[in-house]
């Protein structure tokens, strides 16, 4: 058992930039890369594997062979692997939207609802995004707000900098703003019920919206004013560990890696490790894998311990 190594589904999206291949360098197959999928079992995107015997074999068939050994005991409640993290910049806006919860989508979608944690890796000045409603409405005062283009003068628009982050539950109108790079953490589903667009047009056509199942899944009530600062730091050694987010489907911190870190996946589950700033290595007994910028390493349950060595910032994730 091994650290693995993964290779992203990287995603073509109207609003995408170029900052995923430029900065992260990621392949450049398209003019635009919105996303990358940097931990997927998805159908609609999957994750390679890059090294050892499993080499060129998707994460999902590796995990499907390997089964609960490397998803560890907390992963048995869950029916798939559970989730799904992306990069994403976002070069244009992107639209006003709301995802599912699990009873809903598993009902009529055929896939879990959609938690999701944003990180912001970094932003231009004045960036902002949607993170609610500001006041209280009802479907039809919603509706007519969608018909009439006037949806946003009923939205929260928060001001955004580096390091923030944005717990968006399921139910929950959002939309990230334009000139935002992010981490996002979610439940593995691609279930998206887009409510407004701009107006915008792809092959010469409005995007598709999802009105009438958005107004079955939106939670109406004004948004509570949140904090979106991280949770809280332990100092190890000259290295840090911040929580950023926890729920039932995902737990999440940065690690501040100053010279040295370890990080210990046990039998109760996985551990994804994704650099997100600097360059290093990451060491487990006499392997070495170079960890730079943008790379994605999993971690299956009951690896024991690795080392990070270098100067990084890594998002671990795990159930």
């Amino acid at each position: 058992m091994k650290p693995l190594k993964l290779s992203p589904a990287i995603k073509d999206y109207i609003w995408g930039g170029t900052r995923l291949s430029r900065e992260f360098d990621y392949p450049a197959e398209t003019d635009r890369q919105a996303e990358a999928w940097v931990l997927s079992c998805h159908p609609d995107g999957e994750c390679i594997v890059e090294n050892t015997a499993f080499k060129g074999r998707t994460l999902f068939d590796v995990l499907s062979n390997e089964g609960k050994d490397f998803l560890g005991t907390r992963a048995e409640r869950f029916s798939s692997f559970p989730v799904l993290i992306k990069l994403i910049d976002a070069r244009d806006n992107l639209s006003l939207q709301v995802h599912p919860d699990d009873d809903y989508a598993r009902k009529y979608e055929n896939q879990d609802g959609k938690t999701e944690m944003w990180y912001i890796l970094d932003c231009e000045e004045g960036a902002s995004l949607v993170f609610g409603l500001s006041e209280d409405m009802t479907k039809e005062q919603f509706e007519s707000a969608v018909l009439n283009n006037t949806v946003l003068e009923h939205c929260n628009r928060v001001p955004v900098k580096k390091g923030d982050v944005f717990f968006i539950k399921a139910g929950t109108l959002h939309a990230i703003g334009k000139g935002i790079l992010l981490a996002e953490v979610q439940q593995s589903s691609n279930v998206t019920y887009r409510v407004y667009d701009y107006g915008r047009l792809q092959n010469g056509k409005p995007r598709e919206l999802h009105v009438q199942k958005a107004l079955d899944v939106l939670n109406l009530k004004k948004t509570a004013e949140t904090d979106f600062e991280p949770k809280g730091t332990e100092p190890i050694g000259e290295s840090k560990r911040t929580l950023l987010a926890s729920c039932k489907s995902f737990t999440s911190y940065r690690l501040d890696v100053k010279e040295s870190l370890k990080v210990t996946a046990d039998e109760s589950s996985f551990v994804s490790l994704v650099a997100l700033e600097g360059n290093g290595v990451l060491c487990h007994k006499d392997s070495v894998l170079t960890f730079y910028k943008g790379e994605s390493v999993f971690l299956p349950a009951g690896l024991g311990e690795v080392e990070l060595l270098g100067s990084l910032t890594v998002l671990e994730t795990r159930v």
